[in-house]
């Protein structure tokens, strides 16, 4: 579901969680969770896209996804899930989907992911979807690994999990 103003007390759960946001630069202190949730509305509206991740049987929110602009000016698709969904497949199902409408919906040519090099978890949610290690680098004060998928002149081949 794309992003809308009535998200925001969900999104602010994800903004305020030391576990999700451990590899993300900590936690958005109280004052500062609307003014991030306002600009992410508007670059939704503007030049990416944003969804927020619920589940299918009773909409409850899991996390929140997005293919925005990375520093590089490439397309980056980026992830955060609420602690009580990781290890359930979710994410691995979500990306990929999101992965597949980038690559063959928009016919964007390659899509990149950037994780620290630490969280060990998401960079094996990356292999997992297809993405390769693309290289190493420093930056936030930390190592990050950054990740790719290509098209190859056809229709992208995903691996698409079930739920």
């Amino acid at each position: 579901m794309s992003l809308t103003t009535d998200d925001y007390e969900d999104v602010k759960k994800i903004y305020v969680n030391e576990m999700v946001r451990k590899y993300l630069g900590g936690i958005i202190p109280e004052e500062h969770t609307k003014a991030k949730f306002n600009d992410t509305l508007n670059r939704s509206h503007n030049d990416g896209y944003f969804w927020v991740v619920r589940l299918k049987d009773s909409s409850q929110f899991i996390g929140l996804v997005s293919l925005d602009k990375h520093v590089t000016g490439g397309t980056e698709v980026s992830y955060e899930f609420l602690p009580d969904w990781w290890g359930g497949g979710y994410a691995t199902e979500v990306i990929s989907q999101i992965l597949n409408f980038a690559l063959n919906g928009l016919n964007i040519n390659k899509v990149l992911a950037e994780t620290q090099t630490a969280n060990v978890t998401s960079c094996k949610l990356l292999e997992r979807v297809g993405m390769k290690l693309e290289s190493k680098l420093q930056r936030f004060g930390e190592e990050q690994s950054l990740y790719s998928i290509e098209t190859n002149g056809s229709n992208s081949k995903l691996t698409n999990g079930t739920r």
